[in-house]
């Protein structure tokens, strides 16, 4: 059974960095392209950035864009967003989505396209 943990959430403070890791429990993550999605209270959940499963293919969502990394390590089996310049904002549950994908090299931004996902971690921004 495929399970996508993430970890690496908390509080931290306008301008801040935080780096969100997602591991994959029964699965190898190099067959999958990856995501990142969040939702904030209230609002529908948001593609924040993806990466293929070779990793050279990323995209990142508009509102994101500059400050948000998305990356993988297939040796730890994880899939990293690292967050910059973070604003009030950006307060969300973060997911981990996983496509599966084995024989492409494309990195998805629609949601509906995502056939896991974890269970989410809180990132809240403020002072």
């Amino acid at each position: 059974q495929v399970q996508l943990v993430e970890s690496g959430g908390g509080l931290v403070e306008p301008g801040g960095s935080m780096r969100l890791s997602c591991t994959c429990s029964g699965c190898l993550l190099r067959n999958y392209a990856a995501g990142w999605f969040r939702q904030a209270p209230g609002k529908e959940r948001e593609f924040v950035a993806s990466i293929s499963r070779s990793g050279r293919v990323t995209n990142v969502g508009d509102s994101v864009k500059g400050r948000f990394t998305i990356s993988r390590d297939y040796t730890k089996n994880t899939v990293y967003l690292q967050m910059n310049a973070l604003k009030p904002d950006d307060t969300a549950v973060y997911y981990c989505a996983g496509d599966y994908i084995p024989h492409s090299n494309i990195a998805r931004t629609d949601l509906d396209q995502y056939e896991s996902w974890g269970q989410g971690t809180q990132v809240t921004v403020s002072s």
